[in-house]
């Protein structure tokens, strides 16, 4: 018996990738002329015309996933604040997945888009493993990922620039005469804790500055973990005058430990923040912090999505936010300068 067409015969006859036929062929988003091309050579070619109408007759759920770490974190309220709209003026819902930065819960996530219950997902993955890697080149929906993937990803992606915001931050601190600049970094094997951490050594290096691994503590994104983490830096190095932290909830940790150990900020130890949350300006004293634009990053993944939704033939796009310092009372006291920016030489748009 002759071999019934399929996928690859289709396409060859559509003139057309076998992933535009496979896309057509189970009703997700593409361009109508392909579509047109392939329901044509899947007629010519004998292919079950129910089957195919079956597939195109599948109908979108007008919901969009957004699974993040923390639904508490602020700097994913920013982005929720932005992606929600933007979504709500197309018609689609969204449906919240905060994942506890679990690997096996985001991976679940992305192996639910099979199920068809949501039409695209935006996911912001703390770790990227090999699983997730997998899992995005499989996935049966549109993806965009916030934070940085490895080039060549099949996904849309926006990224942060926190190497460029950490320098921009240690800058500031040098030109405020500190020297003994601590880190106070989230897990190394996360995405923006490489980042900030490669940032902090590469900045050193640009000042002129020696890295000490006794002024850098590791602990968590979170203010509980702030506190245990700058306490046992203060103990280890008490002749620190500036940190970073690697976010702005491990910066309120930190005034909160010097403000109990009388030590005063800025006079005694400048203390600068990552993120721009609206808790940095409430806090006391209000926060220097670098942003890492979380609205633009969500407004911006928000629209790729939809794009892709429209047209799932376009190739996967990129868009870095640059990063921006908001100079407040915890390095320059009371009177705060203007705000600096990112718009200098050599700021290349690569980290998370």
């Amino acid at each position: 018996m002759a071999q019934g067409p399929t996928i690859t015969t289709i396409a060859k006859r559509a003139g057309v990738s076998i992933a535009s036929v496979s896309r057509v062929l189970n009703g997700l988003p593409t361009r109508q002329d392909t579509v047109s091309k392939v329901m044509a050579a899947a007629e010519e070619l004998g292919y079950v015309r129910n089957a195919v109408a079956r597939s195109l007759k599948s109908s979108r759920t007008h919901q969009v996933a957004f699974a993040m770490a923390d639904v508490g974190n602020p700097a994913y309220l920013a982005m929720l604040r932005e992606i929600q709209p933007v979504l709500k003026a197309a018609g689609y819902r969204l449906v919240l997945h905060s994942t506890g930065a679990d690997v096996a819960d985001e991976i679940g996530v992305l192996h639910s888009l099979g199920e068809r219950y949501v039409d695209g997902l935006i996911m912001v993955p703390l770790r990227v493993t090999d699983a997730h890697l997998r899992m995005l080149a499989a996935a049966r929906a549109p993806v965009v990922v916030i934070g940085s993937v490895p080039e060549g990803t099949p996904v849309d992606n926006v990224r942060a620039d926190s190497r460029t915001g950490v320098r921009l931050a240690l800058d500031h601190l040098h030109a405020l005469g500190r020297r003994r600049v601590g880190l106070v970094n989230g897990p190394p094997d996360t995405v923006p804790g490489a980042a900030r951490g490669a940032g902090y050594v590469e900045a050193l290096a640009a000042l002129g500055l020696p890295y000490d691994k006794e002024l850098v503590e590791i602990g968590d994104f979170y203010r509980a973990d702030g506190r245990r983490a700058v306490a046992a830096l203060l103990d280890r190095r008490p002749d620190i005058d500036a940190l970073m932290c690697a976010n702005d909830l491990i910066a309120l940790g930190a005034l909160d430990v010097l403000r109990a150990a009388g030590r005063r900020v800025p006079q005694d130890v400048a203390v600068v923040g990552m993120d721009d949350t609206d808790l940095a300006a409430a806090s006391w004293p209000s926060l220097t912090s670098v942003s890492l634009g979380s609205a633009e990053r969500g407004r911006a993944a928000a629209e790729l999505l939809l794009d892709r939704l429209e047209d799932g033939d376009v190739a996967p796009r990129l868009v870095t936010v640059p990063p921006r310092l908001e100079v407040r009372a915890s390095t320059a006291g009371e009177q705060a300068p203007p705000t600096g920016d990112a718009d200098r030489p050599g700021a290349d748009g690569a980290g998370a």
